[in-house]
């Protein structure tokens, strides 16, 4: 009888012992399930100013991503540079920039990948000083100080412009500062010149009513970039639906200058009028990447090098999303 027992014991046991494994078994399974879940996460970079900041905006991107699982974290960041920064450190997913930003995180081995690009707006940038400032031109910056945010595409626009007035970067005093800081450092007077790009320019020529010496046109293309990571570019559905929804969004900028002025004043802090002035001037459109597009950053990047700007050599097709595939 009681070897009876003790077999009956036993039996409970190991079944108490199956249940108890195959509750662990489902726990550890819907924990893997919500990690997994929970990795879906994109990571976005934005600027005060773009595109990616209308889609904020308007939360258009979270309800379409949510669809196939995914969840948006935004960040903002006061320019390119130090977004691809961010993105250099696995702290982003994707972003957008200039076309200067990306040469400086290349030449970091940042493991950035070009993704689409938006057509060029060459004057959407341009070198400025006050409205009684005796600089006429660009020759004029000789052994003048001069504000930029460095690395940024107003850095290339600087470096062009003073090869065409048989100058170099040598031959001024360049004082790198973020936009808020160079506007106050503009307004000082502690700087000669700046070096900026809208909506910051339109703000300043409105509201300043800055002299223009120079701006991009005939000089640089200019062109905002949409980047991704070597680690994220294999997200295709994720990466399609950023696309489709930049497009409508893109689409909608260009109907409705106006509005969308009325619409993003509020939540970046900018007066309306410089933000229409800015968007009315501004040339839309999600482009590939061509190759006409990566010639011309090479260009950059070979210019880069040349004035020691950047390290070494870079290949910009090593960027290419394409080039990724294969």
């Amino acid at each position: 009888m009681k070897k009876k027992r003790k077999i009956w014991l036993l039996s409970i046991f190991s079944i108490l012992m199956l249940i108890a494994s195959a509750c662990g078994q489902e726990k550890n399974s819907s924990t893997s399930a919500d990690a997994k879940e929970s990795d879906k996460t994109i990571r976005i970079g934005y600027q005060k100013f773009g595109t990616l900041n209308i889609l904020k905006s308007k939360g258009s991107l979270e309800t379409h991503l949510k669809e196939v699982g995914y969840t948006v974290d935004w960040t903002e960041f006061p320019a390119g540079p130090q977004l691809l920064e961010a993105l250099n450190v696995g702290s982003l997913d994707f972003g957008h920039t200039g076309e200067a930003p990306p040469v400086f995180a290349q030449a970091a081995n940042a493991p950035l990948v070009y993704i689409a690009n938006q057509p060029a707006n060459p004057s959407g940038e341009a070198i400025v000083v006050q409205k009684d400032s005796p600089i006429k031109n660009v020759k004029d910056l000789k052994g003048k100080k001069v504000g930029l945010n460095k690395g940024s595409n107003v850095h290339y626009l600087l470096v062009r412009a003073l090869e065409e007035a048989g100058l170099t970067l040598g031959d001024i005093t360049p004082v790198y500062l973020p936009p808020a800081d160079a506007r106050a450092a503009f307004e000082g007077n502690q700087i000669d010149a700046w070096v900026i790009w809208d909506p910051f320019l339109s703000a300043a020529e409105l509201e300043l009513e800055t002299k223009t010496i120079r701006d991009g046109e005939g000089l640089v293309a200019n062109r905002e970039f949409f980047l991704t990571t070597d680690s994220f570019a294999g997200n295709e559905e994720a990466l399609k639906i950023i696309k489709e929804e930049l497009i409508k969004a893109d689409k909608w900028i260009e109907e409705n200058p106006g509005d969308v002025a009325e619409f993003l004043s509020p939540e970046i802090g900018m007066s309306v009028e410089a933000l229409e002035k800015t968007l009315k001037r501004k040339e839309y459109g999600l482009e590939e990447i061509s190759n006409t597009v990566l010639d011309d950053q090479q260009k950059i990047a070979d210019t880069f090098y040349h004035l020691k700007l950047i390290p070494s050599k870079i290949n910009i097709l090593d960027a290419s999303a394409d080039l990724k595939k294969q």
